[in-house]
């Protein structure tokens, strides 16, 4: 009985399919796809939220602010295991790194991503952070959009170049519905998925990207995310500490994004989960015992130096902890915050957790931004630098880290100017964003999320020729059609399979496959006539060395990097034990690129 059911309904979306291309242009529908799009992920986004404060609201509402709670050292541990649970026996997959999953996803998978990931980020994701997990709800509500996007797209049988702009789409709504951050939702598309931006993809984005801020408007209302008011506005003569800021937030984006990679490759050597859960719970629980604002996203905190005007409202901050009542340690407790961080984070992820790392950028940028005026402030460096406005500081010190840890400097200024409502701070949100992405340029040319892919050469960027490279794949571009031949094969026999070959290279191979070297056809023209020679030649002794050998992992850049260099047409493909595989030839390879060429920049 289900058989049928799910028969008929195969038959009556095909059914829909070949209406719509008969009645709906591939642009309008593509537009009304776009708007779905917007409305699922607004609603996905809105749920994890809620998911969240309910998970902790329920587990803190008792809390006393003024005393240790032992608590803080239970419940991390306890979020963590229960993901792990979550992930390993029900989504049966690995889903963190959600923006890195995606631009994997659309190098190396024709933009498809796994149905589970629509719902199985958001859950995940919940119960870490309510538990208290040190991450984010962002990355992977970026991710469950996306997949969102792919799954609508590949459930009408769109294209791969639809199928992308889609898992855009997904982003652009995700983003903006969570943060109801339009303009932030398709910049971030555009500088960190590096989705090409035409006239044809500007409209889809920007439905999706309105249509989720619409929606997320409506469900949680018309307020900014965080509530700013803009007490001092901005002097010009303030620029240099602006640009000082710019500069300390790169570091700190450096030191973030360094940190959390060598934390995560620690717990990259443990298999077995419960250790890592060991690891990862400890030093979550002991660090967020110590220095309660990690807990969870970190938003309050936030709220806190976004609004506080007087040392008691900052102080705050320390509540609950065993700092509290020492108000003179203020910035030293802030400063072993953004310190430990990134630990925290990368606790929460490798002991099995599920986050993303935007809300850990805005939260240090925040405390960076803060420290650095409230230092200036406190210890009077009049007139070197004039008296600086601390919430105005930690709302740039939050455009500066986003920029920084993302590379996306106008993602963290359009981000910060509507979370915040901080629109009077343009001009200072630019220079500090712009700093900060410059000077973290210096030391890493790729993000947080996009460094891994780019080492193995699978990132797509806005270079068009390495865009379509990474789009290529070695086994598109190898032909197997080679006759080969034996070592121990004698000149009669290499004419007998000359006469049957339709190439005129050879790759002679041992008995287990292994390339040995190769015969090129016009190397032996001058003696494959000569009857006489036939029994005394073997094809050990004409054969040579192929100037290069193809690797089957190697990406498409290094493949054209080696016919550069050897100034070959054709190059033998091996496997890691050296067995042959076939023959890459620039020929081929000009074909498939001029291809991909054409359908990656068709508008």
């Amino acid at each position: 009985m289900e058989t049928i059911v799910e028969e008929d309904k195969r038959s009556l979306l095909q059914r829909f399919i070949l209406w719509r291309e008969r009645k709906i242009k591939e642009k309008h529908f593509v537009l009304i796809l776009s708007f779905l799009v917007g409305i699922c992920t607004a609603l996905a986004a809105w749920f994890l939220k809620s998911l969240v404060e309910w998970i902790k609201e329920f587990l803190t509402e008792n809390f006393d602010s003024t005393g240790v709670n032992w608590l803080y050292l239970v419940y991390p541990v306890i979020g963590i295991f229960l993901t792990g649970l979550f992930i390993r026996y029900v989504v049966k997959d690995d889903i963190s790194h959600g923006v890195t999953k995606i631009l994997y996803a659309i190098s190396r998978r024709q933009s498809r991503i796994k149905r589970h990931n629509t719902w199985s980020s958001v859950i995940a994701s919940g119960i870490t952070i309510g538990f208290g997990g040190s991450v984010g709800a962002e990355a992977p509500i970026v991710l469950t959009g996306s997949a969102i996007g792919s799954n609508l797209g590949s459930m009408f049988k769109m294209e791969y170049n639809t199928l992308m702009l889609l898992v855009g789409c997904g982003a652009a709504g995700a983003v903006a519905g969570i943060f109801k951050a339009p303009i932030a939702g398709l910049v971030f598309t555009l500088e960190v998925l590096m989705i090409d931006l035409t006239m044809a993809s500007l409209l889809p984005l920007l439905v999706s990207s309105v249509t989720a801020a619409t929606l997320a408007y409506i469900l949680t209302g018309f307020g900014a995310m965080f509530r700013f008011h803009m007490d001092h506005p901005f002097l010009m003569e303030r620029i240099p500490a602006v640009i000082l800021l710019g500069i300390l937030c790169g570091l700190v984006s450096l030191y973030f994004t360094r940190a959390m990679n060598g934390v995560e490759n620690i717990f990259r050597r443990y298999s077995n989960p419960y250790i890592k859960l060991l690891i990862g719970g400890a030093m979550l629980s002991v660090l967020i015992f110590l220095f309660p604002p990690l807990f969870g996203e970190g938003y309050d905190t936030i709220e806190l130096l976004l609004n506080g005007v007087s040392t008691e409202e900052w102080n705050s901050v320390m509540n609950n902890s065993i700092f509290y009542g020492y108000s003179h340690l203020l910035l030293l407790y802030l400063t072993l915050i953004v310190l430990f961080k990134v630990f925290a984070s990368s606790a929460t992820n490798g002991g099995g957790g599920c986050g993303g790392i935007f809300a850990p950028s805005l939260f240090l940028g925040c405390i960076t931004g803060f420290v650095m005026a409230h230092f200036c402030n406190q210890f009077d460096l009049e007139p070197l630098i004039p008296h600086i406005p601390e919430k105005n500081f930690a709302l740039l010190g939050m455009a500066g880290l986003m920029s920084g840890v993302m590379h996306a400097p106008l993602t963290g200024i359009f981000l910060i100017a509507e979370l915040t409502g901080g629109y009077d701070l343009f001009l200072p949100l630019m220079i500090v964003s712009v700093c900060a992405y410059l000077t973290i340029m210096i030391f890493e040319p790729h993000s947080l999320y996009s460094m891994r892919l780019a080492k193995k050469g699978e990132l797509i960027t806005h270079h068009k020729d390495k865009a379509v490279l990474t789009l290529l794949s070695i086994d598109s571009v190898v032909e197997d059609d080679f006759e080969q031949v034996r070592p121990e094969m004698d000149l009669g026999e290499m004419v007998r399979v000359i006469s049957r070959a339709k190439r005129n290279l050879f790759p002679v191979v041992d008995a287990s496959g292994r390339l040995l070297g190769i015969v090129a056809l016009d190397d032996i023209r001058n003696i494959m006539f000569r009857q006489e020679l036939y029994h005394r030649f073997k094809v050990e002794k004409f054969m040579v060395s192929p100037p290069a050998r193809i690797h089957v992992s190697d990406s498409m850049e290094e493949v054209m990097k080696a016919f550069d260099d050897t100034k070959a047409w054709n190059l033998p493909v091996v496997d890691e034990e050296g067995k042959y595989k076939g023959f890459v030839s620039k020929s081929k390879i000009f074909n498939s690129y001029r291809q991909v060429l054409v359908d990656f920049s068709a508008d």
